[in-house]
């Protein structure tokens, strides 16, 4: 995603929900310290299993392990959106890759994601602004990520384009040139979540239409 192209929905998302482009910018500061030779993935790495691969997009909706009994999952390169990481490890999936901002899981769901990673998922950490107290508690337990950021990208921190995980994924599946994304556990109309989740499911829907036109 080019960051010129992405800025202004940014900027649109920023006012929605009353949030300041500066935390997002010293979020990803204080996730860019933390990146060393030996535990930076390149870009390059998410490309090859993601370019011209038929790519499944996982949320963590409450449908989603109904979603999934139809899946055979050696017909995709899977991406799991944060929680849905958890779900896919407790049915002995390991995703390829996870994107995860670390503060919308149990503990016992952050743990799947890092034995996900000691299994070889790529995972990409997002830096926003109120996570910092989860990047400082656990982005140092994942052997290799991908640091990511909604705001300008710099160094190796990186804006694939998207808002929340799920949309993220999707994001990157598009951005790394997938064949053909099939998404399995998205809801986007749920009206069991609190209003903040359900504005993030308006813009995640928004997003991703951009995306499929």
């Amino acid at each position: 995603m080019d960051f010129a192209a992405w800025e202004p929905i940014y900027e649109r998302i920023l006012e929605d929900f009353g949030f300041d482009r500066a935390g997002d910018e010293e979020a990803a500061l204080f996730l860019s310290h933390m990146l060393t030779e030996e535990n930076t993935v390149s870009p390059s790495e998410l490309k090859a299993l993601v370019s011209g691969k038929p790519v499944l997009v996982c949320g963590n909706a409450p449908k989603l392990r109904d979603d999934l009994s139809e899946i055979n999952f050696s017909d995709f390169t899977v991406i799991a959106a944060d929680g849905a990481a958890a779900v896919l490890m407790d049915m002995g999936v390991v995703p390829e890759v996870i994107c995860t901002d670390l503060d919308g899981n149990s503990e016992a769901d952050i743990e799947k994601e890092i034995l996900a990673c000691e299994k070889g998922s790529i995972v990409l950490i997002h830096a926003h602004g109120d996570n910092i107290d989860k990047l400082e508690k656990y982005a140092p337990r994942f052997k290799r990520f991908i640091a990511t950021t909604q705001a300008k990208p710099f160094d190796r921190v990186y804006n694939f384009g998207g808002f929340s995980d799920g949309d993220r994924c999707f994001f990157i599946a598009r951005d790394f040139g997938a064949k053909k994304i099939r998404l399995a556990g998205f809801d986007f109309e749920d009206n069991d979540v609190n209003p903040i989740k359900k504005k993030k499911l308006k813009w995640a829907k928004k997003l991703i239409g951009i995306l499929e036109f």
